[in-house]
């Protein structure tokens, strides 16, 4: 039915769960960070990487609003190997050779509880290839976290396109982001289809982008949203159910 299938990641494809409160994770980080000069106990860290996280998100805001051809936007996006390198300077030191990069990745390895494929999803995808779909990614997500667990995950070569959001400072449900996958692999809108598990993220903003949209269910998806106005709806995570629905 669709020649171009768009998918979130988080919720959709892959089950994550991450927990940035566990003052291990602030202790083994604090130690990285020792281990290059730059000293902090572990709760300063935590309360220095907060701080960061919420000046990053506010200077982004105030940049974008001063930008014409951007200033509706409401939900910029960071590039979070900001932050690391900024804990380093604030300590006097520089972080040279991607140090920032890899104390990012580390705080996601310490953070991660656990990251699987939802049961069917690596078939549903070689199904999609076999019958010759195009498939794309558009996810809120920064790049030096999610393009190596799309690796270690197994998934990254069944793309055709990827979008993160980090790359390109704003993130959905803003109608730009969907606009820039569209002209950036030249997808015609009625060719195409957006899936994923936030009924505001994905399906709103797939839908003022004129496609179709398919909400799935999942233990991601947010717990407030009434009513889900999607093309077709999914209440639960299955991936044979996706298949037989869109007849795959």
């Amino acid at each position: 039915m669709y020649q171009n299938y768009i998918f979130d990641l988080y919720g959709t494809l892959v089950d994550i769960h991450t927990d940035e409160n566990d003052l291990i994770v602030w202790e083994k980080l604090a130690l990285f960070y020792g281990y290059y000069g730059a000293f902090y106990q572990p709760q300063e860290l935590k309360d220095s990487y907060f701080r960061l996280v919420g000046q990053e998100k506010e200077g982004k805001q105030l940049s974008l609003h001063s930008q014409p051809n951007y200033n509706h936007e409401a939900n910029p996006e960071i590039q979070i190997e900001r932050v690391f390198e900024k804990l380093f300077t604030e300590k006097g030191k520089k972080a040279k050779n991607g140090l920032a990069i890899y104390a990012g990745q580390f705080f996601r390895v310490l953070t991660t509880e656990y990251i699987c494929l939802y049961q069917g999803v690596t078939t549903m995808l070689k199904k999609l290839k076999e019958k010759g779909k195009n498939i794309y990614l558009l996810s809120n997500a920064q790049r030096i976290f999610t393009e190596y667990e799309l690796v270690m995950l197994g998934i990254i070569r069944y793309f055709n396109g990827i979008m993160i959001s980090s790359d390109y400072g704003i993130k959905k449900p803003e109608l730009r982001f969907f606009e820039l996958l569209l002209e950036k692999y030249n997808l015609d809108k009625n060719e195409s289809i957006m899936i994923g598990n936030d009924g505001t993220c994905d399906i709103d903003g797939g839908k003022r982008a004129g496609m179709d949209t398919y909400y799935i269910h999942s233990n991601l998806s947010p717990k407030d949203i009434e009513k889900v106005d999607a093309t077709y709806i999914q209440m639960e995570m299955d991936m044979e159910k996706f298949c037989h629905v869109l007849k795959i």
